[in-house]
């Protein structure tokens, strides 16, 4: 019983360990991956939201799971922009990009920095204000999700008719 106890912790660990690597990259060359991104971004007619946060923020977590779970948020999400974790940890706090980003850290993680196809600074999203309980409000990320998307920033849309 003991051994079967044991496996079940190391288990456990084990997955949580794996979901956590998954999310941020502490090596990962961030103005390489951002060039992509904003690349990609451009020729999709998207926007580029950057996660700013880390793999021990239980926060950053519950955004991604919560908008991972929600397939309207999500479709949404990915149908106007292309998403990048941007790590931000003892191991490697990314100074550089975030300096260039505006020290989005100032308001804590996660922190959203939206970019437009050309990678200029649009915005930056203080997460807390998209919150709701010990998680988030469908109805508040939708709508940061929607004012900061290209359609909400295309001219035309202003245009008087």
């Amino acid at each position: 019983m003991r051994w079967f106890l044991s496996f079940l912790l190391l288990a456990t660990l084990s997955s949580h360990a794996g979901d956590t690597a998954k999310l941020y990259n502490p090596a990962a060359n961030v103005a390489k991956d951002l060039s992509t991104a904003v690349s990609r971004a451009r020729r999709e007619g998207k926007h580029v939201m950057i996660q700013v946060g880390g793999n021990w923020c239980i926060w950053c977590y519950r955004f991604n799971g919560f908008v991972e779970s929600d397939p309207a948020l999500k479709r949404y999400r990915d149908s106007n922009y292309i998403v990048y974790h941007l790590n931000y940890s003892k191991e490697n706090r990314n100074l550089p990009a975030l300096k260039k980003l505006g020290f989005p850290q100032r308001f804590g993680f996660p922190v959203f920095v939206i970019l437009d196809g050309k990678g200029n600074r649009l915005h930056t999203q203080n997460s807390s204000y998209l919150e709701l309980d010990k998680g988030y409000d469908a109805a508040k990320v939708k709508e940061f999700f929607m004012q900061w998307a290209p359609a909400a920033l295309d001219e035309k849309a202003y245009r008087e008719q």
